[in-house]
């Protein structure tokens, strides 16, 4: 098995694939339970949620609940567990309610220091649910930003000392499209409404036009990742 403790940059660079679904393959054969898909449920998550479901119909997904997300992503969730009933759908989350973050650190955290809110709400959580694994699933893709531009399908996680898969790196944000359309997939209706990528209510805004799949996140910060795929601490 592949883990991070066992396995160099150049052990990683001699595994390849010709496509999403030979490398979801590979990963559930590979770590068994020991995987988990870390999902938004936007629209990249919609299309791995298919491709998963063709290898792994009792698939271990988790959500970040970050108790701010939009009425319409809870929503799409129950869609999801209605059509492939056997994933076995987490909710993980803080044990710091909305009310004990404001006293701790003032009204509206997530727009004086976004960072600290995806510190405490996302990225500890998922910290903490990672440990239970080898390595976990991601949607991230090149064309999504500069940030995200050198992914691999195969990546060393350094901030949470794990596997990283990336099965969709290849993909551009009209294929995303084209597969949910030709597979008539669920997805949240917000995508509809303007809004290409999804997050927290607060911290996501409508785009006019074709925006970019990361537009409409966190608009009045120098901020496009939420740090959950940013190296570091």
């Amino acid at each position: 098995m592949l883990t991070y403790e066992l396995c160099s940059e150049e052990e990683i660079q001699s595994i390849s694939f010709k496509e999403s679904l030979s490398c979801l393959k590979w990963a559930y054969e590979q770590y068994g339970d020991k995987i988990v898909y870390a999902c938004s449920f936007g629209a990249e998550s919609i299309v791995l949620l298919h491709l998963i479901s063709k290898i792994n119909p009792s698939a271990k997904i988790t959500f970040i609940d970050t108790n701010l997300h939009f009425k319409e992503t809870y929503e799409i969730i129950e869609q999801v567990k209605k059509q492939y009933p056997d994933f076995q759908i987490n909710f993980i989350h803080t044990n710091l309610s909305l009310e004990e973050q404001r006293k701790l650190y003032g009204d509206k955290l997530w727009e004086v220091n976004p960072n600290k809110c995806c510190q405490l709400r996302k990225i500890e959580p998922l910290k903490q649910e990672l440990q239970k694994y080898k390595a976990w699933v991601s949607g991230m893709r090149r064309s999504q930003s500069e940030t995200r531009a050198t992914i691999k399908y195969i990546n060393i996680d350094h901030k949470f000392k794990i596997i990283k898969i990336c099965p969709l790196i290849h993909w551009t944000w009209d294929e995303i499209w084209m597969y949910i359309k030709y597979h008539g997939l669920p997805y949240n209706k917000l995508h509809d409404q303007g809004y290409p990528s999804i997050g927290c209510e607060v911290c996501t805004k409508e785009v006019e036009g074709e925006g970019e799949s990361r537009a409409g996140r966190w608009l009045n910060h120098q901020k496009t990742e939420c740090g959950l795929h940013i190296e570091g601490d």
